[in-house]
């Protein structure tokens, strides 16, 4: 769906937004958004009258504010995209604000349902679908911003991250049909059953050493 992508607007984005993202830790980097992309792209199908332009453009901007503020990221990486000038010859000041909020309601911890349709997409879109290569972004955040953790502490965020975000009783909520997010849901509730299995498979994917 790229090629229904206003042409200067991905450029744009491509050659000034995207270069961004080599500052976020690896698990929120360039491979994250295009994920991202991907599946909002496939999820936009589930409805009629999307305007991809419109969805790319919160995509891409998502995470870009993740390397200043990881708490608040969400709300600095809408700002940043609000105060670009480049951005108001693509939009009127009504998608301008559609896709501020999408931006600002994409996080899995928000406590309330995202406003609109795209960031009810993107949101969903965000969530992780690999067990693998979510405790290998969940690993890679910890190197990078709690890098003195010791073997012990690592394994325990983990363990406690996963539980709080993807457990029977996680805040990572779904507003979009998707049965790939639905079976990774299953394998996450089984591998967090037996926490000596979850520190094995963790151990053996990161590599992590005593």
């Amino acid at each position: 769906m790229i090629d229904k992508i206003n042409y200067d607007l991905y450029e744009y984005l491509n050659t000034f937004i995207l270069p961004q993202y080599a500052l976020n830790d690896s698990g929120h980097g360039i491979v994250h958004i295009e994920y991202v992309v991907k599946r909002c792209f496939r999820f936009s199908t589930q409805f009629e009258n999307i305007n991809l332009n419109i969805l790319y453009t919160a995509a891409v901007f998502h995470d870009v504010a993740h390397h200043i503020d990881k708490k608040n990221h969400e709300k600095l990486s809408a700002e940043i995209f609000y105060k670009d000038e480049t951005i108001k010859k693509f939009f009127d000041e009504y998608e301008i604000i559609i896709i501020k909020e999408a931006i600002e309601d994409h996080r899995a911890s928000a406590k309330t349902e995202p406003r609109n349709i795209y960031g009810k997409i993107l949101s969903s879109a965000d969530r992780s679908t690999d067990v693998d290569e979510f405790l290998l972004r969940t690993h890679a955040y910890t190197l990078k911003h709690q890098p003195q953790s010791t073997y012990y502490e690592i394994i325990e965020r983990a363990y406690n991250h996963t539980k709080e975000k993807y457990g029977k009783k996680g805040y990572a909520n779904n507003y979009i049909d998707d049965d790939e997010y639905n079976k990774f849901k299953e394998k996450i509730a089984f591998l967090l059953k037996n926490k000596e299995d979850f520190i094995k498979k963790y151990v053996n994917l990161t590599g992590l050493k005593k």
